[in-house]
């Protein structure tokens, strides 16, 4: 039997505010309940949620722990009642709703999965929250299909580099926008057909003249944004007959004027989508699902986080500066343990 301390090492958000805000502090090591496991956690991936819990425009839901970190990799030290599929040892990495940037994290079993065979724990620790948005959002909602033509706002970022792995690796034309030279570049080497400079180069334009010789006529079959603002009107107009696109961020604006005339006429869907708040049974049903289909990709090697920069939990500070200066490709993961 593992044994665990009564305390533990954490960061917190002493107050509403700018990185600084964040402080080192030791807190009782949480127990878990029925249903849940206790994971020593050895890395947790840093995201742009975490980032607007700092600010206070993010607030944890119901019950879920005041701390940041969204996504952890570790090992199992102590099971809650009903929990059979896992054993204290086992290595996990587990998508939660707060708690994550501490030595010790509860996650119910059902977000919880195996840590892929040939991923670090920091690589693992960068999976749950990119990968589980991506697949509700990707290929759950959005129904993205091998042959179909994609386009992923935000290419470099966390999400950006795992939605275009993945709808590589399941057949699908793939473009993306990003806003440097150095940043379409990293994506291309993913595999993206174009990346387009966003800010140099209109994507619409872009996308439609490369597109314009498919069967089904130019533009995409699915968008994938989290820009939001005028951005949405833009998606409207490239996206093709029967086009969906999915919204997952405003990092412009949630408020937008549109025509509903391309909506219409098109007969686009235009949906999204949170993840935080979703129950644990819904969840534990995205996990499943990602189980399936994502960790044989893997464990092959065909797909694998990016990996922009690690950084002691300590150095939290300076993971939430390097996030908001946006010059980062892929995902910035903590080192817990």
């Amino acid at each position: 039997m593992t044994s665990v301390p009564a305390t533990m090492t954490c960061v917190e958000i002493s107050t509403p505010g700018a990185p600084d805000v964040l402080k080192p502090a030791t807190r009782p090591t949480p127990k878990p309940a029925a249903g849940e496991v206790l994971v020593k956690v050895e890395a947790a991936g840093v995201n742009r949620p975490d980032v607007l819990q700092r600010y206070g425009k993010y607030p944890p839901p119901p019950g879920a722990s005041d701390l940041p970190g969204l996504e952890i990799a570790g090992t199992v030290v102590a099971l809650g009642d009903g929990v059979t599929q896992f054993k204290t040892g086992d290595a996990v990495c587990a998508l939660v709703s707060g708690g994550g940037y501490a030595e010790y994290c509860t996650a119910p079993a059902p977000q919880c999965l195996p840590v892929p065979r040939g991923l670090s724990m920091v690589e693992a620790a960068a999976v749950p929250e990119t990968f589980f948005t991506v697949w509700t959002n990707v290929f759950d909602r959005g129904r993205l299909k091998a042959g179909e033509i994609f386009l992923c706002h935000g290419g470099a970022s966390g999400i950006g580099t795992t939605a275009v792995q993945l709808a590589r690796a399941f057949g699908s034309r793939v473009f993306a926008t990003a806003g440097t030279d150095e940043k379409c570049a990293a994506v291309t080497r993913l595999g993206v057909e174009r990346a387009i400079n966003y800010r140099t180069e209109d994507f619409v334009a872009v996308v439609k003249e490369l597109t314009k010789s498919d069967p089904k006529g130019e533009g995409t079959d699915l968008i994938l944004d989290m820009v939001g603002g005028d951005y949405v009107a833009r998606n409207l107009q490239l996206a093709r007959l029967e086009g969906r696109i999915v919204q997952i961020a405003f990092l412009k604006s949630p408020k937008v004027e549109l025509s509903l005339d391309p909506l219409m006429r098109k007969r686009l869907t235009l949906t999204g989508s949170t993840l935080r708040a979703r129950s644990v049974a819904e969840k534990g049903a995205v996990a499943a699902a990602v189980k399936q289909n994502v960790w044989p990709l893997l464990e092959a090697g065909k797909v694998r986080p990016v990996i922009h920069a690690t950084f002691p939990l300590a150095q939290a500070v300076d993971a939430h500066r390097t996030m908001e200066a946006d010059t980062h490709i892929g995902k910035l993961v903590l080192k817990v343990s």
